[in-house]
């Protein structure tokens, strides 16, 4: 069997390997957190909200010792274009989604706050440990200010609990165990996705950066995809909406910050010109049309969605990125 087509494998294998590793983690971690009487909501914020970014954490650490900043910083930039365009434009092609007014209010300035800080970071052209712990940092205010926002709203804690209800309860052993198998699962898997994508690159003549923006920050988001879609059709559209702001805010501040913090990096001004950028554009394209979907909501009293149309527009802007991309593939 030629070389490349074993190294096709591998990035397949250890894609799927992050998949199901990520999913056991999240449970095993649930369980653990219940058995000492941590709430649904903290659960919820917390523990599932990282969890579901694990696959694209771990790539990044990874990738970030291999000295290969650019499928690091590929794979946090790419992970959110693809969470936006991709998830949020299929989640609301397959099901519409009623939007609530706090999406607007309170998680969009948020993201947008967080994206901008990303911009600050990434213009020079380099991202340096400095500014990679800032960013990092910025994890625990944010949650801590989230769950104190979110404890004082009505019923918050039986929304939250919507997240974690297909959860079985399980006992602190068995929970350990799933955490710590999920845990080796996400470790061997990423070191494993990471091989085999960087010598896909080599054998293709094409960057890191490209393989990360690419097929790895697709295949890390297939959890947002499947978590977004079973919700919508299950109705728990908060979840779904909310999957994407959360996995978007700590692909900037764990994904992004934690490759930095432990691999300083140069990076070509085209991460910032073209990748960043388009990020800021798809990212304001989605609160635009949230805002918008709420206004004629009101006007109509008819309340807000994200219609299929909608979810065709944002999968369209996620096909242009495609074609920005595509000299620098062919490139190769």
């Amino acid at each position: 069997m030629p070389a490349i087509y074993i190294s096709i494998l591998a990035l397949i294998a250890g894609l799927l390997g992050l998949v199901w590793g990520a999913d056991k983690f999240v449970n095993g971690s649930v369980g653990v957190a219940r058995s000492f009487g941590i709430s649904s909501l903290v659960i919820g914020l917390t523990v599932v909200s990282i969890g579901t970014s694990a696959p694209e954490i771990i790539v990044s650490i990874n990738a970030a010792l291999k000295n290969s900043g650019g499928l690091a910083v590929g794979n946090a930039i790419g992970s959110n274009l693809a969470n936006i365009g991709l998830v949020l434009g299929i989640t609301a092609i397959v099901a519409p989604i009623p939007i609530q007014k706090h999406l607007l209010r309170e998680e969009s300035p948020i993201l947008i706050l967080i994206t901008a800080l990303a911009g600050l970071c990434l213009y020079d052209g380099q991202l340096d440990r400095g500014e990679s712990l800032a960013l990092g940092f910025l994890v625990i205010p944010l949650l801590i200010i989230v769950v104190k926002y979110k404890k004082s709203q009505p019923d918050a804690d039986v929304e939250t609990h919507i997240g974690t209800e297909s959860i079985k309860e399980t006992s602190l052993k068995s929970s350990g165990l799933w955490l710590i198998i999920g845990l080796a699962a996400l470790l061997i898997s990423a070191e494993i996705t990471v091989w085999g994508a960087k010598d896909i690159a080599r054998y293709f003549g094409v960057s890191d950066l490209i393989i990360g923006l690419t097929v790895i920050a697709i295949g890390t988001s297939l959890p947002e995809l499947a978590a977004s879609i079973m919700s919508a059709l299950r109705g728990h559209h908060d979840i779904a909406v909310g999957n994407i702001f959360g996995s978007n805010l700590f692909n900037i501040l764990l994904v992004m910050a934690t490759a930095g913090a432990i691999a300083p990096m140069n990076l070509t001004q085209e991460v910032f010109t073209r990748d960043y950028l388009s990020l800021a554009a798809m990212t304001l394209l989605m609160v635009i049309i949230l805002a918008v979907s709420l206004a004629k909501g009101k006007r109509r009293n008819t309340g807000a969605h994200l219609s299929r149309t909608v979810g065709v527009i944002l999968l369209s802007g996620y096909c242009c990125y495609y074609l920005l991309l595509w000299p620098s593939m062919m490139a190769g």
